[in-house]
């Protein structure tokens, strides 16, 4: 049985991505049923509780979706649970989304939610600096990043010119983008004061 039916699915993440389809809405369900078992026995996520999951998880994630800029390729480094590349291929299919985790347990876990939710989305079990060096991508983003500094380093390394990186950040963290040619900072709905950086 579901942790949340669709309509509640739909009132959590409203604030974050208005009119998400019933498809997206069925696969965001699987998704989270599939993260709630994984994550009893593999760490996953420090968050347990499944409403806390989609607004802190789903919703930042849909959150950049829906201001995701034009693109043909993302890089989401340091995925994790699949946080935001997962969401953002569901909501858009048509972005080649690839999702950069060295941690064995957590690639094994993108791979299997990737099989479950029948996406082409890439998994790279590696480090990101073991990706060939021609590959570059339209949007690199950057979600709880252990070294933030270290990751926009790499980050700006694998972005194609005229792309953009996504970065999740605290509000009371954020500091200016020295060498950003264009940065703007959205503030997220919710009550955990998430911000995201666009730099461009």
């Amino acid at each position: 049985m579901a942790a949340l039916t669709h309509e509640r699915l739909k009132t959590l993440l409203w604030p974050y991505n208005p009119g998400l389809s019933d498809q997206v809405l069925e696969q965001l369900s699987v998704y989270l049923d599939l993260l709630r078992r994984w994550n009893a026995k593999t760490n996953l996520s420090a968050i347990r509780e499944p409403e806390e999951i989609v607004t802190r998880h789903f919703g930042e994630s849909l959150f950049a979706a829906q201001h995701l800029p034009k693109a043909a390729t993302l890089l989401d480094l340091g995925s994790g649970a699949g946080f935001p590349g997962l969401p953002i291929a569901l909501v858009h299919p048509e972005v080649a989304v690839t999702l950069a985790e060295s941690q064995n347990k957590k690639a094994a876990f993108l791979r299997e939610a990737v099989r479950v939710l029948g996406l082409k989305t890439e998994v790279w079990a590696s480090r990101v600096e073991e990706l060939p060096a021609k590959r570059v991508f339209d949007v690199v983003t950057l979600r709880a990043v252990d070294n933030p500094v270290r990751a926009l380093k790499l980050a700006r390394e694998r972005l194609a010119a005229g792309g953009t990186i996504l970065h999740f950040c605290s509000g009371s963290r954020v500091e200016p983008s020295a060498d950003a040619e264009d940065r703007v900072v959205l503030a997220m709905p919710g009550r955990h004061s998430t911000l995201l950086e666009c730099i461009r």
